[in-house]
């Protein structure tokens, strides 16, 4: 089956105030796959942005086709992980992948998920910053440290087996993301970090692919000292929990 290529593959872009960023990650991806040649569909769950980013998704709708984009939106933020699971229940790719809509993340690294996916057969493949020539962008110092000390922090703590744990960028068999969304707690920054842990608890296997990450371009940033608390917190429960 994995010599037929990836089959059909979902993208999951949670938003929230991303009116600026959408058109142009949309077109990323849209531009990505064609030239990969691999079918594909994005799936938009806005958690009612007051920016205008549902009116700007329904255009993308309209120009893109509404079996390549499907805005499935919901009334307020009630978090990543929920977002994730609100956005599989209408997903028909055989994989996943999920990512920021801050152009953070850049679509030309998809076609490598799928190599790397196919090279050893793995259940989910990660992006990674810190392996190989995977790297940060635009960020201060402060934050550079944050995301360092936080990897640091869990591999030293939990030995995931994994580089980087705080990413978002990655890929997903879809019956292995359905598993793991079953089994995962947290919310927010911590969601990703534990997506992993569990993954490792349950056996499946991870593949990593270096990757830029890129500051995003327009809007504010959402991480704040209120993350950073909650992400500690979360460290320390899934330290004594698995």
């Amino acid at each position: 089956m994995a010599a037929r290529g990836p089959g059909r593959v979902s993208v999951l872009l949670p938003t929230y105030n991303e009116r600026d960023n959408l058109p142009l990650v949309v077109w990323l991806l849209a531009r990505t796959f064609s030239d990969s040649g691999i079918d594909f569909e994005i799936i938009i769950i806005d958690d009612g942005s007051p920016d205008g980013t549902q009116e700007v998704a329904q255009q993308l709708e309209k120009i893109y086709g509404s079996d390549k984009i499907l805005l499935r939106p919901r009334a307020k933020k009630l978090g990543l992980g929920t977002a994730y699971i609100h956005g599989m229940k209408y997903a028909t790719g055989n994989f996943i992948v999920i990512m920021d809509a801050d152009l953070s993340h850049h679509p030309k690294f998809i076609p490598e998920f799928l190599r790397k996916q196919k090279e050893g057969n793995f259940d989910i493949v990660s992006g990674t910053r810190y392996k190989g020539n995977g790297g940060v962008y635009g960020w201060d110092l402060k934050r550079k440290l944050i995301s360092r000390g936080a990897n640091f922090l869990t591999q030293v703590l939990l030995r995931p087996g994994a580089s980087d744990l705080t990413g978002s960028f990655r890929l997903y068999r879809k019956e292995v993301l359905q598993k793991l969304m079953e089994q995962c707690v947290s919310k927010g920054y911590v969601f990703q970090m534990e997506m992993i842990v569990r993954a490792r608890q349950l056996g499946f296997t991870i593949g990593e692919v270096p990757i830029s990450f890129v500051d995003r371009v327009y809007g504010e940033s959402k991480l704040g000292g209120n993350e950073i608390v909650s992400f500690l917190k979360g460290l320390l429960t899934l330290f004594a929990t698995t």
